[in-house]
């Protein structure tokens, strides 16, 4: 049971992106701007494969390679030629590349490829399931050899030197006198070359810090980034308006000098670019897979505005103040000025990255989001795939709560989505004592609910949330944020905005209340055992909801182990509709107040023990979540596959291609993506990938000298 969440069925959904109404609207200047804007995003995504694993990129070149040789359906027949069955072609993957006309062509770089990623890529060694640092797990946002040791005095280091570690990665060594060595690479365009005026100048250069030897260098990912630069020069030309022109300017300088301040400034200009027809955002976005919860992943989305489902956000913003007063904090630890925000559906076009979110509340610098606001993007099609359900396949429901849950599941998580990004993420303070030593809170007046006390901690100049919470920090929040939208999906008033009232009203909420429990117990998939630790933030998060509710009590939540008709283990989720309001909102009330409370004050302590606390897994009666979770393994549905559309200039119009939802479509879709350059981009993975390989060799292998 343990090796069956890494096993794949070869039946996995696959679901497209549909776009095309919205594409069909755009005038040829603005399918430009998204077009360029998209190619940016595509490269740039490339990066993911160096911040994952040290096959990731070999991965990607060997396949890429494969089907630059023959389309999917000419690789079948020719491997059915080859003597290969139906169900061979399906799991001999090694005889199929190796007969492949790829590899007939190219035999020893293609059997090169296959040999540095074939036997990592099936590996179940546990240390290779999952993302984790040194012995915990793999990344390459690190070295091998960093421990989580490592990482928290490379985060005391770049806060000393004012520095982000969203667009960095670490890499350690040893130097002549056996200290410890550690390089803060940045990523950029640029490296040693010299920069005229540049803010990063004076930062790379060697420093000692607590006994250990940093030297802060840039290039990473140089090449990737070259062509993303390339593409929002083009993508300039095309811009609405002088915002989106200073917005990309910025993000040019970010990508070119390896600045985080330089994307703060095009962020502060995003943000006032409000309603834009075509909406983007690009750059090391999301921390959720770093092991610290530092460092960002290269994200870039372009989508355009779904005008219907806009309006209904529009009217959530104009009632976000009177609601904000809803939440079950003081006064004091809310913002001082709510800082009316953009909320938009969008129609995705482009979502490079690991993964495409149903919605978005950006950018994620905390400093920003306290003085300048934010933007909220829910993404309408996004969402039309996450409710694409089959009642066969509806585990762990009552057989009366399916039908409700199918007809209302796709309502309700647009009313979730809503609050979740704009009075979630988009709600609360952040205690700050800045450089000068000034407080942004009244000390002597701001009482703690808590403890009735004094406020006792809070954040100092240079610290911020991801750096200060670090390992919790992404969970801790969308934990929070969810909650939020539990809590205030009660407000008839939010009903009433997405057209909901009386007996439908009710069934919104039920099933919101619902689809969260049952996500609870959904989300034991994404926690090992064998390390105690969660792989997935938002899944930690609904996992320690559904503990809430269950210690709320009195019947509020049940999970009960039981039989299927097919005889093996199976559960219920079950979920009393009459107890939401009198047991259900009181739980929230308070466990929401404790976790503004302690994200406030930056009591880090505070908020590790209550979060880590109801994030544990253990098989203690009467839920037995240990033995639940292999319940869950044995029924769970694989993460459905979306493919994207791509889009293709032809003299001077864009051309808008789409795929057909299925695995061949994916591999086409990627294939035609990086048509022109795809043999480029291979040698340019590979020669990235190899020239950092010495830093997750084994300890025998690994070279000894300056990292």
């Amino acid at each position: 049971m343990a090796d069956a969440q890494y096993i794949l069925p070869n039946d996995i959904g696959v679901f497209s992106l549909d776009c095309r109404e919205a594409f069909r609207l755009l005038s040829p200047t603005e399918r430009l701007y998204a077009h360029h804007l998209s190619r940016a995003a595509w490269y740039g995504g490339l990066a993911v494969l160096l911040q994952t694993s040290p096959e990731a990129p070999y991965i990607y070149a060997l396949l890429s390679r494969l089907f630059r040789a023959q389309d999917p359906d000419e690789l079948r027949q020719h491997a059915l030629a080859e003597g290969l069955t139906e169900e061979e072609y399906q799991e001999k993957l090694e005889r199929v590349i190796l007969g492949s006309k790829a590899a007939q062509q190219h035999p020893e770089e293609v059997r090169s490829l296959w040999q540095t990623c074939g036997e990592l890529m099936f590996s179940l060694e546990p240390r290779l399931r999952h993302l984790g640092l040194g012995k915990e797990g793999i990344t390459t946002y690190f070295s091998g050899d960093c421990t989580m040791e490592d990482a928290k005095l490379a985060q005391d280091f770049l806060d000393s030197q004012n520095l982000s570690a969203y667009n960095t990665r670490l890499f350690k060594g040893v130097s002549q006198d056996g200290r410890a060595c550690y390089e803060v690479r940045l990523a950029s365009v640029l490296s040693t070359e010299p920069a005229l005026h540049s803010e990063m100048t004076s930062k790379l250069k060697s420093y000692e810090f607590r006994g250990s030897h940093f030297q802060v260098t840039r290039g990473d990912y140089a090449p990737i980034l070259q062509k993303v630069v390339e593409h929002l020069e083009k993508a300039k030309a095309y811009a609405a308006n002088s915002r989106q022109e200073q917005m990309l300017a910025h993000y040019i300088e970010s990508f070119t000098q390896g600045s985080i301040e330089a994307h703060k400034r095009g962020s502060r200009f995003w943000i006032q670019d409000k309603g834009p027809i075509v909406e983007s955002y690009i750059g090391f976005i999301e921390s959720y897979r770093d092991p610290f919860g530092s460092r960002g992943e290269f994200e870039g989305f372009v989508a355009m505005v779904n005008k219907a489902m806009s309006a209904k956000f529009e009217c959530l913003v104009a009632s976000a103040e009177q609601l904000l007063k809803e939440l079950p904090w003081p006064p004091a630890f809310e913002k001082d000025k709510f800082l009316t925000p953009d909320f938009t559906s969008l129609d995705v076009l482009t979502f490079s990255g690991s993964g495409i979110p149903a919605g978005i509340n950006i950018p994620n610098y905390d400093d920003l989001r306290q003085t300048d606001g934010f933007k909220n993007v829910s993404l309408g099609n996004v969402l039309a795939v996450a409710y694409a359900t089959q009642r066969e396949k509806l585990t762990f429901l009552e057989e009366e709560d399916k039908d409700l849950y199918i007809r209302w599941k796709g309502p309700s998580f647009d009313v979730q989505v809503g609050l979740h990004e704009l009075l979630g993420h988009g709600s609360g303070k952040l205690f700050v004592q800045d450089e000068k030593g000034a407080f942004n809170f009244d000390q002597e007046a701001v009482i703690n609910p808590e403890t009735g006390e004094q406020i006792q901690s809070w954040y100092r100049s240079g610290e911020t949330w991801d750096s200060k919470f670090s390992t919790i920090a992404s969970s801790y929040e969308e934990c929070r944020a969810e909650s939020v939208g539990l809590y205030l999906c009660l407000d008839p008033q939010v009903l009433e905005i997405f057209g909901f009232e009386g007996a439908d009203a009710e069934d919104v909420i039920y099933v919101n209340w619902l689809n969260m429990a049952r996500a609870g117990l959904l989300a034991l998939e994404f926690y090992t055992p064998e390390a105690s630790s969660w792989r997935q933030a938002h899944m930690q998060a609904r996992f320690v909801i559904l503990r809430v509710l269950l210690e709320a009590g009195e019947g509020l939540v049940t999970v009960t182990p039981t039989t299927g008709a097919d005889g093996r283990p199976d559960a219920r989720v079950r979920l009393d509709r009459n107890k939401i309001r009198p047991v259900g909102k009181p739980a929230l009330e308070r466990f929401l107040r404790k976790l503004q409370v302690l994200k406030s004050t930056g009591d880090v302590a505070g908020g590790r023990a209550l979060y880590e606390g109801y994030a544990a897994v253990t098989d203690a009666p009467p839920e037995c979540f240990l033995t639940l979770r292999d319940t869950v393994l044995l029924r769970k549905e694989s993460r459905k596959l979306i493919v994207q559309p791509n889009t293709r200039l032809e003299g001077s119009e864009v051309q808008l291609l789409e795929y057909e939802a299925s695995a061949a479509g994916l591999i086409r879709s990627f294939s035609e993506r990086f048509s022109e350059d795809g043999p480029e981009l291979e040698e340019v993975l590979t020669q990235l990938a190899t020239a950092d390989a010495r830093f997750w060799k084994s300890p025998s292998e690994a070279p000894s000298g300056q990292a």
